[in-house]
């Protein structure tokens, strides 16, 4: 009686060159061999061998070994090992009608059925229990160290290594001591990066009182009238000589100068010379009447012309008329006295006998053309600036100001606050206390209006 393999896998394995290269474990389906791809073991196509051929076949919850009259191999029934030729020549096969031998097999039954180009073993084992899930052998199972790019992970590994040692090689090394370097021995490149530059201050040009464009001082008019009446004997004989030295520097140009020649070859008797053949001027002009005619010689010492508008009548003018008064009074306005800005010297408060106010509010003095082109740069945009602003900073025993700060401003420009500050950190000061020292300034800005 045949046993009944509910409780036992069939556990089928191809053997190629020594070595299981696929395996199975089925439990009621049927195993199939040959090149056909739905088949359980796929092989290569041969010519004795179908394209699907049924090796194993399960009925009735039963195994059965199939084999044709060419299969080569041996069967385990229990007690001893049987080849396919004794299984088909003893009868311990039965023969179906597609010429096929079928052989039921027990639990214990185990063979192999040798191809042409694998061998195919077969046997039963114990199911696994239920619930439990398959494990993989341990040399197939993954770890991280396999799944990790190694070649990755050691550059990985090298690189924090090499900084680590990096940062404590610069961790231990001193701090090396950066030589202190003077405003005047930067570039001016550099410079113009700390301290913006500033507007050119136009200077006022001095009063020397010699320029024709300055008004005169009123003060100093009375002494110019004083000298002026000094050099005049009297307003009368002054009158007279101006009009004598008109009347000759008017005489000697024009047509007066031609008409009021005198003596031999005169200009008129050169000009009419030629025209009257060697007639005089007094000739010339005899005709001419005194007084009403169209040209009259005036009285009074002044030649003239009369009746400038024909016979019909005409007023006689004459370089007598020409009278000039004296000099006139101009009212040239009150001169002006124009203040630039400027920044107010103040006494400096510093807490510490090292260094001494006096020396301290000394040298920022001197430094203050730099804190005034801060104040004019802002001062072009508000006219009206003007105010006090109180800077407070720490004296470094190097000779510069840490901790600059604006302590109070009514100057209400930060532009003005901004650039004192960033002047004040360029200074470097004639004085190296042992400790920080407090110093306060305050810097006084008037427009100069």
């Amino acid at each position: 009686m045949a046993l009944q393999t509910a409780h036992k896998l069939l556990r089928v394995g191809v053997i190629q060159d020594g070595r299981i290269v696929e395996e199975h474990h089925v439990l009621h389906d049927s195993v199939t061999i040959g090149d056909d791809a739905r088949n359980t073991i796929v092989l290569p196509a041969a010519q004795e061998r179908p394209g699907r051929f049924k090796v194993l076949e399960n009925r009735a919850n039963q195994f059965h070994l199939i084999i044709d009259e060419h299969m080569q191999g041996r069967v385990n029934l229990g007690s001893s090992d049987v080849d396919f030729d004794a299984l088909r020549t003893q009868g311990l096969a039965t023969r179906r009608e597609d010429d096929t031998f079928d052989l039921p097999l027990q639990e214990s039954a185990r063979g192999k059925v040798e191809l042409p180009d694998a061998t195919l073993f077969f046997h039963f084992v114990p199911a696994p229990p239920e619930g439990s899930k398959p494990a993989l052998p341990p040399e197939l199972k993954s770890s991280s160290w396999r799944t990790l790019d190694q070649l990755f992970f050691l550059i990985l590994a090298a690189m924090l290594v090499l900084y680590v040692l990096s940062v404590a090689l610069i961790v231990t090394r001193p701090t090396p001591v950066e030589a202190e370097v003077e405003l005047e021995q930067l570039e001016d490149r550099f410079v113009r990066a700390f301290i913006p530059p500033q507007a050119p201050v136009k200077e006022e040009p001095k009063d020397t009182g010699t320029s024709p464009d300055k008004k005169p001082d009123d003060t100093k008019a009375p002494p110019k009238k004083t000298a002026t009446a000094a050099t005049t004997p009297t307003p009368a004989a002054s009158t007279a000589e101006q009009r004598q030295q008109l009347v000759n520097r008017v005489a000697g140009t024009g047509l007066l100068k031609i008409l009021g020649s005198k003596g031999e070859g005169g200009a008129l008797e050169n000009v009419l010379g030629e025209s009257m053949g060697g007639t005089s001027v007094a000739d010339a002009l005899a005709g001419a009447q005194t007084g009403g005619g169209a040209l009259a010689v005036g009285s009074g010492g002044g030649n003239g012309i009369a009746n400038p508008q024909g016979d019909t009548g005409g007023k006689a003018a004459g370089i007598g008329a020409q009278v000039t008064q004296g000099a006139g009074k101009v009212d040239t306005g009150t001169r002006q006295t124009v203040k630039a800005p400027q920044v107010a010297d103040a006494a400096a408060e510093v807490d510490s006998s090292e260094v001494s106010p006096k020396d301290m509010a000394r040298f920022i003095q001197r430094m203050k053309a730099s804190i005034q082109r801060c104040y004019e740069k802002e001062l072009k945009r508000d006219p009206t600036l003007k105010g006090r602003v109180m800077v407070r900073f720490n004296l470094k025993p190097n000779g510069r100001a840490d901790n600059i700060e604006v302590d109070e401003s009514t100057l209400r420009s930060e532009g003005v606050s901004s650039c004192i500050v960033t002047t004040i950190r360029s200074w470097t000061f004639p004085f190296k206390p042992s400790d920080d020292v407090p110093v306060s300034y305050p810097f006084i800005f008037s427009s100069g209006d």
